[in-house]
């Protein structure tokens, strides 16, 4: 069922409040792509977009690190000369400080230079991607490696959940918040935060359900955003036991569904907002088309029979970094997961 506080937002698609700035729309559109960072794809990513403006999505997703943010403002403006938006307004754009700039006094620069790319005022949400950093001076995107595990140090949370709020009172974030953070990670930034986070983005999906996770984040008034609701096909962390689950292709051929549409739909009834990322418009609005049908109770508890196990699983774990195992980055809530070994990184040939 979908989630109490639900709002149209004057689009298909369902709406949800959050502690600030404009409701959320449930379902958004994810622009990376892999390798990341590659701008040869601007052209790509801006035509994407304004098809799906036109199949009906409002809520775009991007980071610093997905090389997107560019491709946004320019398909957000056209839309706007063409008539097709009103004005900026009517979309919401949500960016990620990357761990290169997740240091006291970096964070507000690196947003200047996000609206910058998206030739924007503001960004409707803005996330620290993930609960680490990495060290200077080699922590510079574009110069090589995007995660170099060797240089991962601590992150100062404190300082930069400070200069966050600082980026939200002055307006270039109209509401601010984490992705990746565990229920540990949570509990001590909302410790010390003077304006609690709106959002936490985390992979989701049937194999991972994040159901602690999720009762927490309700306690806390913080939103859960599914990425990967998929399973990541195509990422460098793809799970393809969601999108080849034998049971989730049963329950998509009994309801003459999609199994993508599957997973969306049991995303969007837990009451998770949700990134889908699709550049072919078919498969665009199959994704939006989740609202007039429902799984059944049989079929939602044996979706929650299925073995766990994420992606985004030990991407951050070095011998020689704060995290030395999974267990320690995920803080035992996340005890399943494939291994990651290679960098990620911008660079197209790796």
């Amino acid at each position: 069922m979908a989630a109490a506080g639900d709002d149209q937002a004057g689009s298909a698609v369902p709406a949800v409040a959050l502690r600030s700035g404009k409701p959320m729309p449930r379902i958004g559109l994810g622009t990376a792509s892999f390798p990341l960072g590659d701008a040869g794809d601007r052209p790509v990513v801006r035509e994407a977009l304004l098809r799906a403006l036109d199949a009906g999505y409002r809520h775009f997703d991007t980071a610093a690190v997905y090389g997107t943010e560019r491709a946004i403002g320019d398909a957000v403006a056209e839309a706007v000369r063409a008539g097709t938006l009103a004005s900026r307004d009517q979309v919401y754009i949500t960016s990620k400080l990357w761990i290169t700039d997740a240091h006291p006094s970096h964070v507000l620069p690196a947003l200047r230079k996000t609206l910058q790319n998206l030739q924007m005022e503001y960004v409707d949400l803005y996330l620290i991607h993930f609960p680490v950093s990495m060290r200077l001076p080699e922590a510079e995107v574009g110069a090589g490696p995007v995660l170099a595990k060797e240089n991962l140090v601590e992150m100062d949370m404190k300082g930069v959940w400070e200069e966050m709020e600082e980026c939200h009172r002055g307006g270039l974030a109209k509401a601010i918040g984490v992705s990746n953070f565990s229920c540990k990670k949570l509990e001590y930034l909302l410790s010390f935060a003077k304006i609690p986070p709106a959002v936490n983005q985390v992979e989701v999906h049937p194999c991972c359900r994040q159901n602690k996770l999720r009762v927490f984040c309700r306690e806390k008034g913080i939103q859960l955003c599914a990425y990967s609701p998929l399973g990541g096909k195509g990422a460098p962390w793809a799970n393809n036991s969601v999108i080849n689950c034998p049971l989730l292709r049963q329950i998509a051929h009994t309801k003459g569904k999609t199994v993508a549409q599957v997973c969306i739909r049991w995303v969007y009834e837990q009451g998770d907002c949700l990134i889908a990322k699709s550049f072919n418009e078919k498969r665009m609005r199959e994704n939006l088309d989740i609202f007039d049908w429902q799984l059944t109770e049989d079929e939602c508890r044996e979706i929650s029979t299925l073995p766990e196990s994420r992606g985004t699983y030990d991407f951050f774990v070095h011998e020689s970094g704060p995290y030395k195992t999974a267990q320690e980055f995920w803080d035992g809530e996340i005890v399943a997961g494939q291994a990651n070994n290679s960098a990620l990184s911008l660079d197209p040939t790796n």
